[in-house]
């Protein structure tokens, strides 16, 4: 079966995972995926990522991060830019996530990075979720 939104579907995956209370989730790879989920890795909000070699196709294994309280260490995951409507913000645009709470991820022409550090490269693109 074919998935529209692959960045939806991994949204999704773990924050189903979250809500299920799972240690990790597995994630068909992708270039972009993996990006993002090194970003959420460096941004604190997943433990680490690993690829598993798997046939047909490999996989990432996102550790997921929770506190004493086995509360989640992500709130809330939203998908900003979709396949049906783009969402583009240059430079001087590019959103604040709970007024810098929350990270924006963005896929710019010098590859996938956060609203920080799109703001201090001076580059704009295209929002792909916000992570808070």
């Amino acid at each position: 079966m074919t998935v529209t939104d692959p960045i939806a579907d991994m949204l999704t995956r773990i924050r189903n995972a979250q809500m299920a209370r799972h240690r990790y989730v597995d994630v068909p790879t992708s270039k972009m995926k993996h990006a993002i989920a090194q970003i959420l890795a460096d941004e604190g909000y997943i433990e680490r990522v690993e690829v598993i070699e798997a046939k047909p196709r490999n996989l990432l294994r996102l550790w997921l991060k929770y506190d004493e309280n086995k509360k989640p260490a992500i709130t809330n995951l939203k998908r900003v830019s979709k396949p049906g409507r783009r969402i583009y913000a240059g430079k001087r645009e590019i959103p604040w996530v709970l007024s810098g709470i929350g990270i924006a991820i963005l896929s710019t022409s010098r590859g996938i990075m956060t609203d920080r550090q799109a703001r201090r490269l001076g580059v704009g693109g295209e929002v792909l979720c916000y992570v808070w």
